[in-house]
């Protein structure tokens, strides 16, 4: 899978949430491989802040972006509309310290993505598999986000709130295709006993009825509802009456909750790459969410290049066989098992490494290690296979080094250790060279890798015989 971007630009314009201000947010198409970017343009020298989590400054009413002195706040239902609908590099351009609010959910932006529409780049797709569970909790708060393996990217919320109009309420989305019906249209909510705070705080200026569920479910005076009423521009109500106040009928009975999974994807979004999991927040929060962002940003530091997934019961793509009909390598010197995945431009390989090598005889007795240069070449052996196999007389033809270089040895490798090597294309082959990136693991742990060019070569005993 490929890389994501927009085909076209498109603007949508509102008032902010907090500054009420009048404001626009264009996305436009970016190059690969270079993740969410926000620009001010309204400010001098138009900075641009990454959007990934150590970026985050603020997380009390929305999660604020900021370098140096530029920021911007409320970016977490635009963020969630490119991340679930697999866009990977955005330009989003403001012209004032927030994004609009529009109706307080994401699906503006999910339609107008689809509107411009979406186009693959050249670049792969990055994404960061869950190997195992990864845990955040807030003690205090009881806040507490889980993320578990999973073939793809799902979430479940679980929140509890201190009212009687909503309590405890669950929303679950099992597979990201789902967010454009099932959680984009989730709007934004608050209940009236906040409202007043924040209105003396300068926080909601562009907040109304058009762009939030608002909840009234603690009886209060009617001189003092009145007010607040008046504070909001919003007709008086009978302050006998809980429930929910607000223009639009609620989209599900559980919209709030829906509307923390929306949050909690759009600051997924800040991690920096797409990830496969499924992902459990009970009571999520801003907050929360970018505390799990920065973790899962140290986790991914740790396995920058994560290993391939390795099941010995699957049928391999090569047996030992193929692999003898495609390579001339022959015992001691056939160093690749078997061939678990195969694609154009990539591969991956197996070898069991057993205590009867006959290289552990002298290297060394009383401390086995596997010579370096051995797994060098084994590698390159996998990288071989890759592309003989693209070849229409693959067993006419040899592969030999031309170049190695940038070689790491991280770790040792001894009898026991199964090796997997995953070898990448980095060109086309032209003119019967070709330059490959090959990485070797144990488990989860890189133990070698290295960058090396190889030239194809018709065997010469074909070579007589035409």
């Amino acid at each position: 899978m490929k890389q994501k971007t927009l085909k076209g630009s498109f603007s949508l314009f509102g008032k902010g949430l907090h500054t009420g201000l009048n404001l626009t947010v264009t996305f436009n198409p970016a190059p690969e491989n270079t993740g969410y970017k926000i620009q001010r343009i309204d400010l001098e020298g138009e900075p641009i802040i990454d959007g990934i989590a150590e970026n985050v400054i603020d997380t009390q009413r929305g999660t604020v972006l900021a370098k140096g002195d530029a920021r911007v706040s409320t970016v977490e239902h635009g963020l969630a509309a490119l991340y679930a609908l697999g866009i990977d590099n955005c330009l989003m351009q403001v012209n004032g310290p927030e994004f609009p609010i529009l109706d307080g959910s994401a699906i503006q932006y999910v339609e107008k993505i689809k509107e411009v529409g979406i186009e693959e780049q050249n670049a792969p797709k990055d994404w960061y598999v869950i190997r195992k569970k990864i845990e955040v909790k807030d003690e205090k708060t009881g806040s507490c986000i889980t993320i578990l393996p999973d073939d793809e990217f799902s979430l479940t919320a679980m929140c509890s709130f201190d009212s009687k109009i909503i309590n405890s309420q669950f929303a679950t989305v099992n597979k990201v295709e789902d967010f454009p019906t099932e959680i984009a249209p989730a709007r934004t909510f608050v209940f009236v006993r906040d409202i007043e705070p924040l209105l003396q705080a300068n926080l909601i200026k562009g907040g109304d009825l058009d762009n939030a569920i608002v909840i009234y479910e603690r009886p209060t005076s009617q001189e003092r509802l009145d007010k607040l009423a008046d504070m909001l521009g919003v007709e008086h109500r009978n302050a006998a009456e809980l429930g929910y106040i607000q223009h639009k009928p609620l989209v599900w009975e559980n919209e709030c909750t829906r509307h923390k999974l929306l949050d909690v994807v759009g600051d997924m979004a800040l991690i920096g790459k797409p990830i496969k999991g499924r992902i459990i927040a009970t009571r999520p929060g801003h907050t929360i969410n970018n505390k799990f962002a920065r973790q899962m940003r140290k986790e991914i530091r740790k396995h920058e290049i994560q290993a391939p997934v390795y099941d010995p019961n699957e049928e391999p793509v090569m047996d030992v066989n193929r692999i003898r009909e495609l390579l001339p390598h022959r015992y001691p010197m056939q160093l690749v098992d078997k061939v678990i995945s195969l694609g154009a431009n990539t591969i991956v390989g197996i070898k069991n490494v057993t205590s009867n090598e006959p290289f552990f005889q002298g290297h060394f007795p009383e401390e086995p290690v596997m010579p370096g240069v051995l797994q060098i070449e084994a590698m390159a052996q996998c990288g071989g296979l890759l592309v003989l196999n693209t070849l229409e007389d693959p067993s006419s033809w040899s592969t030999y080094f031309m170049k190695i270089d940038d070689v790491k040895f991280r770790q040792k490798v001894v009898p026991g250790d199964t090796l997997l090597f995953k070898v990448d294309l980095l060109a086309p082959v032209r003119h019967g060279i070709s330059s490959m990136k090959g990485y070797i693991f144990v488990g989860d742990h890189i133990v070698a890798e290295a960058t090396f060019t190889a030239q194809i070569v018709k065997n010469k005993e074909n070579k007589e015989n035409k």
